[in-house]
């Protein structure tokens, strides 16, 4: 660890407000969809090894922007309300909230021209009901390197075209936003791209054809250190039969636990390193990458140095 390195380390540190290993309960209001449900999947499991208590009120619409979660708020009676029975307002004043998180919807991320004035609605909304909390943005990651939207021939003006585009464009967004607001970033999708990128544990298309129009079940690619759901055999939307599907966009079980191990630094103020909690199905070692990934991604977005954002690899090893 270089000189510089170890200034940033100190710097982190002395920015962290709990000592490690001191119980701590956080208490957090999501405003999302399943993306935030997906990153925050395992953060109660890894908040409970690291001896800490998370108190967690979720509000998922599938596939919803900004605006979706704004329109809501404006809307009359129970299109107003989420699936608790209550509506936003009502959700941010239930508790005395430490953070309240938002995020866009993939599909829109790299675009800021979707953001606002939604996003602006959105804090005003959180400032008046919850003005003690602390607004966190979700960054959302990138799809998976072959999913179909990287695929269009001829891709809509200003459409990523690749997922290294896709993360260059919402990363500026979400940075953007963040400037605005005054807003600190959770970073899931830096360590969604640092892991996707990383030359030994990132994730690589199988070399083989795989014709999905005829591949038969349970024939499936090469897929290993997805962090997304990819090719998968499930139910058909009756029920009825078995079909092939392609899932790039929301993350599988090591996306998940990547994500929630990003969550936990942010919230918890401790490294995700050497947390004993590991989800039945995941790598020992593959585990400890994605510790690190998530513990590096956090370190980075304290430097926030341009260059070290520019090539979106490890500060610290």
């Amino acid at each position: 660890m270089n000189h510089l390195a170890r200034y940033f380390v100190a710097f982190l540190l002395l920015t962290i407000s709990v000592v490690a290993g001191e119980p701590k309960t956080v208490r957090i209001l999501t405003i999302g969809n399943s993306f935030s449900a997906n990153a925050t999947k395992y953060l109660n499991d890894i908040a409970k090894a690291g001896g800490h208590t998370l108190i967690h009120n979720s509000l998922v619409i599938g596939g919803s922007s900004f605006q979706v979660h704004a329109d809501k708020t404006k809307a009359e009676g129970k299109a107003r309300l989420y699936s608790n029975g209550k509506d936003l307002i009502a959700n941010l004043t239930a508790d005395r909230w430490d953070h309240v998180t938002i995020q866009q919807a993939s599909i829109k991320s790299h675009d800021y021209g979707t953001y606002q004035p939604h996003a602006g609605f959105l804090r005003d909304l959180i400032m008046k009901h919850a003005p003690q909390a602390k607004l966190l943005i979700h960054q959302t990651w990138a799809y998976r390197v072959d999913d179909p939207r990287f695929a269009v021939k001829a891709p809509k003006p200003g459409e990523p075209k690749t997922q290294e585009e896709m993360y260059r464009g919402l990363t500026a967004a979400y940075e953007r936003l963040a400037t605005e607001f005054g807003a600190k970033i959770i970073p899931v999708g830096d360590a969604f791209f640092r892991a996707d990128t990383d030359a030994k544990w990132g994730f690589k298309p199988d070399p083989k054809p795989f014709d999905a129009k005829t591949a038969k079940q349970p024939e499936l690619p090469i897929q290993t250190h997805s962090l997304h759901v990819g090719w998968a055999w499930k139910k058909s939307k009756d029920g009825k039969k078995i079909v092939l599907s392609m899932d790039g966009h929301h993350a599988n079980l090591a996306g998940e636990y990547l994500g929630a191990c990003v969550w936990y630094e942010v919230l918890f103020g401790e490294s995700a390193e050497g947390i004993s909690f590991i989800p039945k199905g995941l790598d020992a070692e593959f585990v400890r990458f994605l510790q690190e990934t998530a513990h590096e991604a956090v370190v980075a977005r304290v430097n926030q140095s341009p260059e070290i954002q520019r090539v979106g690899k490890p500060v610290l090893r």
